[in-house]
């Protein structure tokens, strides 16, 4: 066995392990999450699932409700997320984020019946509340146990849990949904895994490599040693809130990962009811034609970890222009297959199928291109950073669905479908065109723990430093 497999510990560690949890949570937090598009279409027509469930008449703005009401719900949960993550650990805080999140889906289809689409938005709202607590915990997790060399490559593998719950919710809910199980079966049996999962993440979970019950001494000196590279501190720090935001490239990362959250919302939440209107799908073909994208998105996201590899591994080309190059493709490529989709009607089914395809699939590069930015910008605050983008985006990813229930309150007329996709890609281009200018993947300088002291320091005379300094003892 060589020295350098000797340091690392295990060629599979507890580090992996907390990978592949990572990777369930997103699989399972995407599908509790996204389950909604297809459960509405079923649910407002019951003919093509299982007629022996109940059938509403919700019209296309009380749909757009449905669909955006867990965001709202997600913006509430950022903050506490953050401050639970700091306070009580990754660990605590995911497990309730996965229990309250599956726990309301559950009773999700015994409460409809008596409060109709308003109160399948309020239990939507307490879902997202809990999921709000879930994306600061992961960043800050993979923060503690990301050696430096492995960062990129197993954030990616943790983010393909969301393209695998994206194409679960689209494709085995359909099917759930026209089986004896009806559309209340979509929950019972996603929410179901959720609540399976929460006793895996008790057992296995662990805060940090410090903390961990299973690991080796030497996997866990090579993880800590790693990330001495970076100056990662271990303790409470402040948050220099003034230098976050006002920081060109955090700022830059918001904008690109606001308007790229536009442009795929407005795919994720619309294509099966676009699918349903324009190209006339049965709810079955429809899951399956509308999970195909994902698909492709899956296996994309390896074609770009492999590409990114490759490269890294040259070393002729910077980390920085690495991941510009990657969200470039992952967010002009869709800028011209949208609006091309938007020119295609019923007799040009197979063509939209395809140009969705490759607007999806290109798209999976945004977990390599800006996926990781917000740790690489500053470890120490990783989960207060993507709280923050988090909450921007979820605005964003709100407003989504109520723009297009908005505009296209004809389902089947394409040219209301035109100004949805068109928009998104507007979004998309402008997203990443700044991104180019402003984007970094150096660590800046307010992450530094110090960095507050230095700055009240840099505002004193010398003389009033060395006062402050003698009588803290440090001369």
């Amino acid at each position: 066995m060589s020295l350098g497999i000797i340091e690392k510990g295990p060629k599979f560690g507890v580090r992996h392990v907390q990978t592949i949890l990572l990777f369930f949570c997103f699989v399972v937090n995407f599908m509790e999450r996204l389950v909604v598009s297809v459960a509405v279409v079923a649910m407002t027509n019951a003919a093509t699932t299982n007629p022996n469930f109940p059938e509403y008449q919700w019209n296309a703005k009380q749909i757009s409700y449905i669909l955006s009401s867990v965001f709202w719900g997600m913006i509430i949960g950022m903050i506490p997320g953050s401050f639970l993550c700091r306070r009580c650990g990754a660990k605590f805080t995911m497990m309730i984020s996965i229990l309250g999140s599956s726990v309301m889906g559950v009773i999700t289809p015994i409460c409809i019946p008596f409060g109709g689409w308003k109160i399948y938005c309020a239990i939507r709202i307490i879902q997202g509340i809990f999921q709000g607590l879930f994306f600061p915990c992961t960043y800050d997790h993979l923060a503690k146990w990301s050696p430096i060399e492995e960062r990129t490559m197993l954030g990616a593998l943790c983010h393909t849990g969301l393209i695998i719950g994206t194409i679960l919710s689209i494709a085995v809910s359909g099917f759930i949904a026209k089986s004896s199980l009806g559309w209340p079966g979509i929950s019972y049996v996603t929410d179901g895994i959720g609540l399976v999962l929460c006793v895996f993440w008790i057992i296995l979970a662990d805060d940090s490599p410090m903390t961990s019950r299973f690991i080796s001494t030497e996997e866990k000196n090579y993880i800590l040693l790693s990330q001495q590279k970076v100056e990662r501190s271990h303790k409470r720090i402040p948050i220099p809130w003034k230098a976050i935001c006002t920081s060109r490239p955090f700022l830059s990362l918001v904008i690109t990962q606001a308007t790229e959250g536009w442009g795929h919302s407005t795919v994720l939440a619309q294509l099966p009811l676009y699918m349903r209107g324009v190209h006339k799908m049965d709810i079955t073909s429809n899951a399956i034609f509308s999970s195909m994208p994902y698909v492709a998105m899956f296996v994309m996201s390896f074609v770009y970890l492999v590409f990114a590899s490759f490269l890294m591994k040259k070393k002729n080309i910077s980390l920085t222009v690495l991941k510009k190059s990657i969200n470039t493709m992952s967010m002009w490529i869709p800028t011209v297959t949208l609006i091309a989709v938007g020119f295609l009607d019923e007799s040009n089914k197979s063509l939209a199928i395809v140009l969705m395809i490759v607007t999806v699939g290109s798209n999976a590069g945004v977990t390599i291109g800006q996926g990781m930015n917000s740790i690489e910008l500053s470890p120490n605050h990783a989960s207060t950073l993507i709280s923050i983008i988090l909450g921007i985006v979820s605005c964003v990813s709100l407003a989504s669905p109520l723009y297009a229930g908005y505009i296209v309150e004809d389902q089947t007329d394409r040219k209301q479908w035109q100004i949805v996709f068109l928009t998104a890609a507007l979004m998309d281009f402008f997203g990443n065109l700044q991104y180019l200018f402003f984007g970094t993947t150096k660590t800046q300088p307010w992450d530094d723990e110090n960095y507050l002291l230095r700055k009240d320091d840099d505002s004193e005379s010398p003389g009033e430093c060395r006062i402050k300094s003698i009588k803290n003892g440090k001369l």
